[in-house]
């Protein structure tokens, strides 16, 4: 890990996930490891780039970003892409003890 540019898990919500949000809207939430704040970017990466892998459609290669509450770079990688519930619960258990984006 570049100390420059920190990783961080991101969370792409589709389908049944995503109800809470408008669905005109395709973003990437995440943590920022510097400051700890929410935060969320527009998704840049076709769908059909993620791949399965570990038991989750993942980009692996990630996106940059800047982080609008403290304002430092981070690499948001890798970006698991959740289609529902039962999906998210298990993204959830998965990555319980990595900082990530949970269900509201």
């Amino acid at each position: 890990m570049d100390r420059h540019n920190p990783e961080t898990v991101g969370v792409r919500r589709t389908g049944w996930a995503a109800l809470d949000r408008d669905p005109q809207q395709d973003t990437v939430e995440f943590i920022c490891p510097h400051c700890g704040a929410r935060d969320k970017k527009n998704a840049r990466r076709e769908r059909a780039l993620y791949r399965f892998t570990d038991g989750f459609l993942q980009d692996l290669q990630g996106e940059v970003t800047q982080c609008h509450a403290c304002k430092q770079y981070l690499r948001v990688v890798p970006i698991v892409m959740l289609h529902d519930q039962d999906e998210t619960r298990r993204f959830e258990a998965v990555f319980s003890d990595e900082h990530l984006v949970t269900s509201h």
